[in-house]
Parts: structure tokens; C-alpha cells; sequence
């Protein structure tokens, strides 16, 4: 196998429980029964490895132009069909980004190169499903700025 290649594996465990083995050996509960909701779908991972994956591209390109960031959240919402085999049509991903004069021209650079150049999970996504970007910039304020 070269580096290339990913190899997961998924076991059933019964009542609608899945555990999956990453690649790097790491285990994971799933569920395909949403309603009992004791572990994430296959769909809500989905949205959570667009989230990380865009995620640690922003933050690694910010931190390169050396913006002062003090938290980072990414919120994803994904719409999807209403006919089988119910994929997304629609997924809209916010970075809120809370820091000290946290520059937004930065921001949205960084947004863009994840979405069109390394973010290889909305590469995957994208054929099939619409993505849209927004953010909100937080500004911080110090304690010695508060009191003044």
C-alpha cells in the first residue's frame, strides 16, 4: 500500500452500533440509529470532518501571518435531500474567530486558500453539495483595555 492509499475498517457490534478503526488505528462508535442518538451518524461525521478539516487549514494559515488568535470555532450546518439516498445539497460553514485586531483581508485568505486548495474533504464534498463560507471576527478585549 502506498501513502496514497487509507485504509479504514468498520465493525458491527450489534443494535445498530458500528466501531471503525482509522487509518492511524484510532476507534470511533457510530450509530444509524439517530433517534437512540448515543453516538454520531455517518452524515453528522460528515460535517464534522468538513469542520476539522477547514478548521486546521485557517488556523495553520493564520498563525503563518501571525494574527493574534485566541479561540477559533467552526459551525456547520448541512442541508440535505429529500429523496434517497439523501446526500447534501447545501452546507454553509462559519469560522467565528474571537482575537486581538484580528485582521479580516487574513481571514478571508485563509478561508479561500482552505476552500479552493488544501481542504481535501470539501474537495470531496463539493461535486455533490453546494459550499458557502461566512465569518465573524470577535475582537478581544484585554483587561487593561476594559479598565480604561
Amino acid at each position: 500500500m502506498n501513502s496514497l492509499d487509507l485504509r479504514a475498517a468498520v465493525h458491527y457490534a450489534g443494535e445498530d452500533l458500528y466501531i471503525a478503526i482509522s487509518p492511524s488505528g484510532h476507534a470511533i462508535t457510530l450509530e444509524t440509529d439517530g433517534k437512540r442518538n448515543s453516538a454520531p451518524t455517518p452524515i453528522e461525521l460528515l460535517l464534522m470532518a468538513l469542520g476539522a478539516c477547514t478548521g486546521s487549514d485557517v488556523v495553520s494559515i493564520m498563525r503563518k501571518k501571525r494574527e493574534k488568535i485566541t479561540s477559533y470555532r467552526v459551525e456547520v450546518r448541512g442541508r440535505r435531500r429529500e429523496t434517497e439516498p439523501r446526500g447534501f445539497s447545501h452546507i454553509e460553514v462559519k469560522h467565528i474567530v474571537r482575537g486581538h485586531n484580528v485582521s479580516a483581508k487574513a481571514l478571508v485568505q485563509a478561508i479561500d486558500l482552505s476552500e479552493t486548495k488544501y481542504c481535501s474533504v470539501a474537495a470531496t464534498l463539493r461535486p455533490a453539495a453546494e459550499i458557502k463560507s461566512s465569518y465573524e471576527i470577535v475582537e478581544e478585549v484585554t483587561a487593561a483595555e476594559a479598565a480604561s
